[in-house]
């Protein structure tokens, strides 16, 4: 159940990502009532903005300026309200233990119950896996009460959930989850929008949107969903009974 006592953070390689891969879901939080805290780790500038670079005279603080507005208009669409542009070099993306704190930090700030961030595999896109490392191993140092180097309190784990990656099939991707996001679509879809440096990516995603819709009708059986997103799950689901 989804109320504001739930903590949601989204941690997104690029600029666009959190918006193709689960700007509905996120949305959805929001219209819930959760606390959403998003981190996007890079302005994508060197390999996710090309449509920026064949303008002649183009430079790195310009593309960078351009998809910072391009996020803030997007973030609007969604409604999330806390969210910070951390500014690492993108392809490739290097961690380094530095960084490690700096997002076990955040995590423990934020205390959330499920983190959304990459899923393990993706073909063509390194940083995307390598995003999905840090986050996993991040979270993990989280749980330590032996880990000391930031001055906050362990957390319990958080369930972490991977976004479907873009060359689904190719990246051995699963939908084990599907979040039926019918009542944010519109959302998502003018979010998407708001990126005009990845425009070609909109009709992708809407028919991505619309194909996981009628995998979450006939999965559930729901005729009412239209559109959804799926995602992989990092943990097994655990319970009393199988649900």
């Amino acid at each position: 159940m989804i109320d504001q006592n739930t903590n949601l953070l989204v941690v997104s390689a690029h600029a666009g990502d959190f918006v193709w891969r689960g700007g509905g879901t996120i949305a959805k939080y929001v219209k819930a009532g959760a606390k959403v805290s998003l981190v996007i780790l890079s302005y994508g500038a060197r390999r996710e903005s090309n449509d920026l670079w064949k303008i002649e005279g183009q430079t790195l603080d310009n593309v960078k300026s351009v998809r910072r507005s391009e996020i803030e208009a997007a973030i609007k669409c969604l409604g999330v309200k806390d969210y910070e542009i951390w500014d690492y070099q993108d392809y490739h993306m290097t961690i380094t233990p530095e960084r490690t704190l700096q997002l076990l930090k955040k995590i423990r700030k934020v205390q959330p119950q499920v983190i959304l961030t990459h899923g393990p595999r993706d073909a063509f896109n390194p940083d995307h896996e390598t995003v999905s490392r840090f986050v996993f191993e991040a979270s993990v140092l989280a749980t330590s009460a032996g880990v000391r180097d930031v001055e906050l309190p362990k957390i319990k784990q958080p369930k972490i959930f991977g976004f479907e990656p873009h060359q689904s099939e190719i990246s051995d991707f699963k939908p084990e989850v599907i979040v039926d996001i019918t009542d944010t679509y519109e959302q998502k879809y003018e979010a998407m929008n708001c990126f005009k440096a990845q425009k070609h990516l909109i009709e992708y995603y809407a028919a991505k949107a619309a194909l996981r819709g009628n995998h979450a009708r006939r999965c559930s059986g729901n005729q009412q969903y239209k559109y959804a997103e799926a995602f992989s799950r990092f943990f097994p689901l655990v319970g009393g009974e199988l649900v």
